[in-house]
């Protein structure tokens, strides 16, 4: 325990369960939807998948990770509906 407490005195924290959760999650769908774009030849969903499956790695906030990974998914859902 003394060792989880040194690291949080560095300044690193463990992700929550549901930081880890939504990133799993809109890393799938972000596949899905790069798969999807690749299989219809649309650039829009190519780069939407490719955005749901990387921006994890800039957002740290587990409240702005569902809330950016919802919009995205949305924005992928209705722009591949084109």
């Amino acid at each position: 325990m003394k060792e989880l407490e040194t690291l949080e005195a560095m300044g690193l924290v463990l992700p929550t369960p549901w930081y880890i959760a939504g990133t799993i999650l809109f890393g799938l769908v972000g596949w899905a939807v790069f798969r999807k774009g690749r299989r219809d030849e649309q650039r829009r969903l190519i780069w939407m998948g490719l955005a749901l499956m990387l921006y994890p790695y800039a957002v740290s906030d587990t409240g702005m990770l569902w809330a950016v990974g919802a919009g995205l998914t949305a924005s992928a859902y209705w722009g591949g509906r084109r």
